[in-house]
């Protein structure tokens, strides 16, 4: 039996997930959470053989809740589950360690196979990602400017592109205002701009704002 957790923010994702998932003889979610600190908690007190993790969730993201699970518990196989494209932050996931990257659009048959595969600190690469995985090894001159920024300092950028104050991204993330003002210059320096409105205009000509971050 796979014991699972599954991390998300919507009750009605989790019931429904889990209703898919338990049809399965092998597989069990046997634990469920809303947010990466309540993970962090349970694998620190139970043993699971998959997590499926979400990115957008409250405080924390889930690509910095990855990296933690991964300190806590190396051989912990993960699937970042989310409605983010890969192309977004697949690559970013699977250096933090992720074993899978599916989007919540993705045929439940793939999501069980892939649950499956991971089991055991293995790796399932979807061909899309494979691909992007491959482009990146060829062209790593060619990389656009907020590839190279932080995942913390991406998702400043975007929360000041939807034109969040300094203070309220500080309350969403629960950063300090000093540390907000520190990710905003160095993605400023990183990106060569001078002011949030340019940051609004490269995130929306770079595509970075077609899915609203919580607010």
């Amino acid at each position: 039996m796979i014991k699972i957790i599954i991390v998300d923010d919507h009750p009605m994702l989790r019931a429904g997930f889990s209703q898919t998932i338990n049809r399965e003889a092998d597989l069990k979610i046997v634990d469920e959470c809303d947010n990466g600190e309540q993970l962090i908690s349970k694998i620190s007190e139970n043993d699971y053989d998959v997590v499926i993790l979400d990115i957008d969730l409250p405080g924390r993201n889930g690509i910095e809740i990855l990296k933690e699970v991964k300190k806590i518990k190396p051989q912990l196989s993960v699937l970042i589950f989310t409605s983010f494209p890969e192309e977004r932050y697949g690559l970013r996931a699977i250096r933090a360690g992720a074993n899978a990257y599916l989007s919540k659009e993705d045929d439940s048959k793939v999501i069980i196979e892939t649950i499956r595969g991971i089991k055991g600190n293995k790796r399932k690469i979807s061909p899309k990602l494979a691909e992007i995985l491959a482009n990146e090894i060829n062209n790593k001159s060619d990389k656009l400017a907020h590839e190279l920024l932080s995942d913390r300092e991406l998702e400043v950028m975007r929360h000041v592109a939807l034109g969040k104050s300094i203070g309220e991204i500080a309350v969403i993330l629960s950063l300090s205002v000093n540390t907000v003002n520190t990710y905003r210059a160095r993605l400023l320096e990183k990106l060569g701009l001078s002011s949030n409105t340019q940051i609004a205009i490269y995130a929306l000509e770079n595509g970075l704002l077609d899915k609203p971050l919580r607010s």
